[in-house]
């Protein structure tokens, strides 16, 4: 479900610092969802989450991305980025 033009990709604080803090071979990895979210919000490989409205995630090795879409604006706002166990608590 490709959309027409580019989106802008936004993070929050908390996405922010903890792109601080990955390896530098999964922050490479992240950056090419990153681009590819630029693209097409919803790529292959992501899947939308149950009981939330455009919440979306994406997977990149053990980590996951957790964004919303604003489809108003175009804006891809990336909420959590974490280790799988961890991703999903106080969402």
């Amino acid at each position: 479900m490709a959309e027409e033009g580019l989106w802008n990709v936004v993070l929050t604080r908390q996405a922010e610092k903890a792109i601080q803090r990955l390896p530098r071979s999964i922050l490479h990895r992240v950056d090419r969802v990153f681009q590819t979210l630029e693209e097409n919000p919803i790529p292959t490989g992501s899947k939308k989450l149950s009981g939330h409205s455009d919440l979306y995630r994406i997977r990149v090795g053990d980590w996951r991305i957790v964004y919303v879409l604003d489809r108003t604006n175009k804006t891809v706002l990336v909420v959590k980025i974490a280790p799988r166990g961890d991703v999903y608590r106080n969402l």
